[in-house]
């Protein structure tokens, strides 16, 4: 990794007096809205017309004063090279452009996009945490969404890969062009740049999540089936559908509880008529091997005329941000507690409910000093009547239903910057606070995008301490880093098909930012999901690292078993297959946990060398060995996969005959044309790995008792290698006190050896080994070793590829 910190004044600039310069090579002098070639030439800029109307009139001189170029030794590559122009460093304006070694560019967020290689052609993204539903732009502005990633990915035409993160926090901007290149401006702090120069993609994660912490280690249950909606209404509904659930046998390791769940949505509240005896449900739950999560907003309401203990503790111990007007007093916004006392017209318009029924708000500052003795006890009281497993914390960019404050925000520089970056709204505290009140120790305008990631830590370090365990916390507003803490899902998507793919580039991206505990909410949040999309959302669903059916108030219901159970078996059995994998998965995520890798990864990831994958997001691997090829489509019946050259086979198609059956092995990548009806998720597995598997059951607290088993699917030379991680499931510090065991598994000369690696942790019951598939071998293996000792192969090895059978169409 290298890093470089600018802290240069601007450089005045004088007329080029050049020639014509191509569109591709201008970078943009005037960012500004109303320029003319006046106001561009007292800038000491160039003016052109062009035909172009991406491209800039206006642009910087080429042979800039000012100029950093950065190459790798081995291969010259040039990385980054400022020549062209443009660098400024002053109070509330900073940027910095530099040509790049190639288009093939990834990253920044968070942001919808069409595709998850970004498009260069002058493409403009702003990053500033908001509370915003993911869709395309609004009024020519591509949507800032609820975190800020200002790291980017970027692989050079010989597969070698480097990522580059600013490390600020501060509103910006970043312009993609043609050239290829890119300009970074923002709105203040400093240029701080950290490269990470890897021989491909995932070294460059590698690197990446060393230096801004590696993912934690989610508990075993977070990997199962989990289910939430916004507004069930009553607990009597919340019973009923898990009671639907197990019915009709689908996978559900945790119920949720949203803001419902809540007296008129106050924290650490729980609905004294509507969730009556949730505590004594949860105990339940939790008995038959169920968790349950909650949700905690950070806003917290002033107006009750009863003593409310987190605002009156808030207010003694001064834990809330404060006035830029007048900072011996808490800035006021509001959100989501109402009055007291109120009755909500539940028809009545939006701007009518917050202006009538919302109460006013304070905001924690995160960064306090007392912050664990205010959130961290509060979380910890409230556990006494609730034992919630996880927390799910929202409203976190953070978000407020009036603009800056009750009162509005004064005409200062923080409020009314002299440059707007390309960000949604009309002002920068549009949806939040006032850029001047103070957050941290400083403006709000500095720490802003931090409000979330600082809620992170002390959230997961007081469910540590309240639970003993090792539970989740997810969260909305993310920054580098977050993932060391928590995950995220993808907010308040839609009930759309072309979110189904947006899904999967979400998780592409997030794996690229260090969070690998992502995933959509699956069926849509807004709008109301159809049986078919459902469906196959479920089937695509099964295969997010986290895995959570969610939607909104108001909505139609849309858990698996809707619709009469019209998608209940599809659902069954894609989830049945998640569960079947969780050993794999859950290793993956020790792997990340311990060694920055990605769980979701591209195509690229594993093959650099074929640089067709390096445009392929309608696919995804689980770690390096299984690949998912979903159907993402309305009405469509088929998928056109690619599979990169080596063998891979089908795990789970329509005719459970097939499984195993080798579809493409080749010395070179192909696309097949996959039959997928409606019962249908291609899975295939790649050849040369072992997966551990393990019989599938309704949560994974019974999961864990059954049988494993082994997929051993062979590569060209007849071998392949894998490894288990297995350790109490939820243990906080399982790892650091080595209470694990790893076993690794690895195939050559047709003798499976199977050898325990560390054996720090003791099963109860003992893991065993009911069932061994081979892919790819024409002949029953001849021997199996465990730790070097023969074991009786005819007991536990069943041969399911005794024919290799190509299908699909090229």
């Amino acid at each position: 990794m290298a890093s470089f910190y600018l802290a240069v004044l601007l450089i005045a600039l004088t007329p080029c007096g050049l020639d014509a310069v191509e569109d591709n090579d201008r970078f943009d002098c005037y960012p500004d809205d109303g320029a003319t070639q006046q106001l561009c030439e007292a800038r000491g800029c160039m003016w052109e017309e062009t035909n172009n109307n991406k491209a800039p009139k206006c642009f910087y001189c080429p042979d800039a004063a000012f100029s950093l170029s950065v190459a790798r030794t081995a291969t010259g590559t040039v990385l980054w090279d400022t020549s062209v122009g443009g660098f400024t460093f002053s109070d509330q304006f900073l940027q910095i452009s530099t040509k790049l070694p190639s288009s093939y560019v990834y990253g920044f967020g968070e942001h919808e996009r069409n595709k998850f290689r970004h498009n260069m052609d002058w493409w403009t993204w702003g990053m500033f945490t908001r509370d915003e539903a993911p869709g395309p732009p609004s009024n020519g502005v591509n949507k800032n969404l609820y975190g800020m990633h200002p790291f980017y990915l970027c692989v050079e035409d010989d597969g070698k890969a480097h990522g580059v993160l600013l490390l600020n926090s501060n509103a910006m901007e970043v312009v993609l062009q043609p050239t290829p290149a890119m300009t970074f401006r923002t709105v203040g702090g400093i240029l701080d740049f950290y490269m990470f120069l890897g021989d491909g993609p995932e070294d460059v994660v590698r690197q990446y999540t060393e230096f801004v912490g590696r993912p934690f280690m989610p508990p075993y249950w977070g990997l199962g089936f989990q289910l939430c909606k916004w507004g069930y209404g009553s607990l009597d509904v919340v019973k009923d559908v898990v009671k639907e659930m197990q019915e009709y046998n689908i996978p559900h390791d945790v119920q949720y509880g949203d803001i419902d769940y809540m007296e008129r949505q106050m924290d650490f509240t729980i609905d004294p008529v509507n969730y009556q005896g949730l505590p004594e449900f949860v105990d339940q739950i939790r008995r038959d091997g169920m968790r349950y999560v909650i949700i905690l907003d950070p806003a917290i309401t002033t107006n009750e005329t009863a003593p409310y203990p987190p605002y009156t503790n808030g207010t003694a111990l001064d834990v809330w941000i404060k006035s830029g007007e007048d900072t011996s007093q808490p800035l006021t916004g509001k959100v989501w507690p109402y009055y007291p006392g109120t009755v909500v017209d539940p028809n009545a318009e939006w701007d009518y409910k917050v202006e009538n029924y919302n109460a006013y708000s304070v905001f924690p500052d995160y960064f306090h000093a007392d912050i664990d003795r205010w959130w961290g006890e509060f979380i910890k009281d409230f556990y006494k009547t609730l034992k919630f497993d996880g927390l799910w914390i929202d409203m976190n960019e953070p978000t407020n239903f009036v603009h800056g404050s009750v009162t509005g925000c004064s005409d200062n520089k923080w409020d009314n910057p002299p440059y707007m970056p390309k960000i949604l709204g009309p002002n920068i505290y549009s949806k939040t606070l006032c850029m001047n009140s103070i957050h941290g120790g400083t403006e709000h305008y500095n720490t802003h995008s931090l409000y979330g990631w600082s809620q992170a830590e002390p959230t997961q370090r007081a469910l540590r301490e309240v639970t003993g365990k090792r539970g989740i916390v997810f969260g909305r507003s993310t920054f580098p880093s977050a993932g060391h803490f928590e995950g995220h899902w993808l907010g308040d998507n839609t009930a759309k098909w072309d979110h189904l793919h947006k899904s999967i580039i979400g998780m592409l991206d997030f794996g690229l930012f260090g969070m690998p505990y992502v995933g959509a909410d699956i069926c849509g949040f807004w709008d109301d999901a159809t049986p078919d999309m459902c469906h196959r959302w479920m089937q695509l669903g099964a295969f997010y690292p986290f895995s959570r059916n969610h939607n909104y108030e108001g909505g139609a219901p849309q858990h698996p078993t809707h619709w009469d159970g019209v998608i209940a078996d599809a659902a069954r059995d894609a989830l049945q297959t998640r569960y079947t994998f969780l050993p794999f998965l859950y290793t993956l995520f020790y792997q990340a946990h311990t060694q920055g890798s990605t769980v979701v990864r591209s195509l690229m990831h594993e093959f650099i060398e074929d640089k067709l994958t390096w445009s392929i997001d309608r696919q995804f691997l689980w770690g390096p060995a299984l690949l998912v090829s979903p159907v993402l489509d309305q009405g469509e019946m088929d998928v056109n996969a690619y599979f990169p050259k080596g063998r891979w086979y089908d795990y789970y198609s329509v005719n459970s005959d097939r499984q195993g059956r080798e579809v493409a092995g080749s010395d070179q990548g192909r696309s097949l044309l996959l039959p997928c009806d409606m019962d249908c998720i291609p899975v295939h597995i790649r050849g040369g790995h072992v997966i551990p598997t393990q019989e599938h059951a309704n949560t994974t607290v019974y999961s864990r008792r059954k049988p494993l088993g082994l997929i051993v699917a062979l590569d060209e030379a007849g071998r392949a290698s894998g490894s288990l991680f297995w350790d109490e499931g939820e243990d906080i510090d399982t790892i650091g006190s080595n209470s694990y065991r790893m076993i690794s598994f690895n195939v050559a000369e047709s003798t499976l050896d199977i050898t325990v690696e560390r054996n720090g942790y003791t099963p109860d019951p003992e893991l065993r080994y009911e069932t061994i598939q081979v892919f790819g071998s024409p002949t029953m293996p001849t021997d199996v070793t465990v730790n070097g000792q023969s074991v009786a192969s005819e007991n536990i090895v069943k041969k399911t590829a005794d024919k290799v059978r190509d299908y699909g169409k090229t």
